[in-house]
């Protein structure tokens, strides 16, 4: 069984930092693309940012290229989530999951944690 849980979420005002973790199990990381999605209120779940199974290729949405930085340690079965100069807009559910990296911007069907929620605000 898949499992994804993410953690690291909080609030935090505009301009500040967090970085997400996401323990996967249930598979071997090593062989597949990871990415992160988020979901702010009333709004649907959206790609944010894709890494590659060799972290060679990445991808981030428009919304966040600059900002945030996605990075994986297989040994530890995680994938991570830097996300810096945090913006309002950034606010919402943010999940971890098997993606594609050159897909990045579809929304997977399959497995998903229950997310973490980041909340930017003053």
């Amino acid at each position: 069984q898949l499992t994804f849980v993410e953690s690291g979420g909080g609030l935090v005002q505009p301009g500040g930092s967090l970085r997400l973790a996401c323990v996967a199990s249930g598979f071997t990381t090593s062989y597949y693309d990871m990415g992160w999605y988020r979901q702010a209120p009333g709004k649907e779940r959206e790609g944010v940012s894709c890494i590659s199974r060799s972290g060679d290729s990445t991808y981030y949405a428009d919304s966040v290229s600059g900002r945030f930085t996605i990075s994986r340690d297989d040994a530890k079965r995680t994938v991570y989530l830097q996300m810096n100069d945090l913006k309002y807009e950034d606010t919402g559910v943010y999940y971890c999951t098997l993606a594609a990296v050159d897909y990045c911007a579809a929304v997977p069907r399959g497995s998903w944690g229950q997310g973490t929620q980041v909340t930017v605000s003053s």
